[in-house]
């Protein structure tokens, strides 16, 4: 009689309604309810939240600028206020788990202006600029450089627990690398030849999920290497990859052959999201995707014809936010977008 009971108690409590659609997401994007965009002209790219859900951080060239400073806004696009100096190249914003302070990375101690384009005339290549990781206020004052390395130090995220993982060029390679918040406890997390970067902590902070390339064969390594003394890295094939917190038991996840990029961690630490422009034989549209830690179970979140890139989700894992070039105003135009997840 119990179970009876207990059987139709269920059956009288109707799920809830998913949110309604807001006519920016696509039919086929069945994980996303309630689209809203924050930004509105512009690259605006690399959104997260801050610990309480209630922020996020962001680059942005708003305001005319050549080249990106990082800012914070409100979780619902208000309140957009500079927290970097103004001064040279910022990329690569995040919060500390004390919601009180920030960290991006510079050019500013090198150059004050922004940075000539790199020459792409032998392909697509990402510039490996004079970065420094700086740790500052919320609100932009007082900030400060965490272990000063001469080359490219960015990329750096934060766990619950107070690790930096970033990635750094100061042995000679495009390692990870992991600190504590006053940079203390200085650890070498990856030793292979290639490019280690974009790196996340899983939710109890146990694991590393980053993106890798790999050269293969002489030829690849020659160039990989070349390009590097150049102060570039082609980014056209990397791979996403996890392992410990501890740099060991790393482990390849996706076999996409393509450019795979920004993951992140579901809340549940069994899934990871991430962008890709898999199964574009151009390689110029970016999905979102999402596969399990041990690669299976690979599926496309969303289906916009140009790019969509860097998504996170909120730290209750009710909604995710993501850059896009959808519903731009001008072609290429990425802004940031935040959505209800639907499981």
């Amino acid at each position: 009689m119990v179970l009876a009971a207990l059987a139709a108690c269920a059956r009288a409590v109707a799920p809830p309604a998913p949110p309604a659609p807001t006519g920016l997401e696509l039919p086929r994007e069945v994980h996303l309810r309630n689209v809203r965009q924050l930004t509105f002209g512009g690259q605006n790219a690399e959104a997260y939240f801050s610990p309480d859900g209630r922020e996020l951080i962001f680059q942005s060239n708003r305001e005319g600028r050549e080249c990106d400073q990082e800012y914070v806004m409100g979780a619902d696009g208000s309140g957009i206020r500079m927290v970097s100096t103004g001064k040279g190249q910022v990329t690569c914003g995040y919060f500390l788990p004390d919601g009180r302070r920030v960290l991006y990375s510079s050019t500013m101690a090198t150059a004050e202006g922004c940075a000539p384009k790199p020459d792409r005339s032998r392909g697509y290549v990402w510039p490996l600029l004079d970065y420094q990781i700086y740790l500052a206020d919320a609100d932009g004052k007082g900030p400060t450089v965490l272990s000063p390395a001469p080359g490219y130090n960015a990329e750096a995220t934060v766990s619950r627990d107070g690790w930096i993982v970033f990635t750094s060029t100061r042995d000679g390679d495009l390692e990870l690398y992991k600190m504590r918040l006053d940079g203390a406890q200085l650890t070498r997390l990856t030793h292979t030849p290639g490019y280690d970067g974009g790196a996340f902590f899983s939710p109890d902070g146990s694991r590393i999920v980053f993106r890798a390339s790999r050269p293969e064969g002489a030829e690849e390594m020659a160039e990989y290497q070349d390009l590097l003394r150049r102060r570039l890295v082609r980014p056209g094939k990397l791979e996403i990859m996890v392992m410990d917190a501890d740099g060991s038991n790393q482990r390849q996840v996706t076999r996409l052959g393509a450019a795979s990029f920004a993951p992140y961690f579901f809340p549940d630490g069994r899934r990871i999201i991430f962008s890709s422009n898999a199964g574009d034989p151009q390689g110029r549209a970016f999905h979102l995707w999402a596969v399990n830690v041990d690669g299976s179970g690979l599926e496309q979140i969303t289906f916009h014809e140009a790019f969509d890139g860097f998504p996170m989700f909120s730290p209750d894992g009710r909604k995710l936010v993501f850059a896009s070039n959808r519903n731009g105003s001008r072609p290429r135009e990425t802004n940031i977008f935040v959505a209800d997840w639907v499981e």
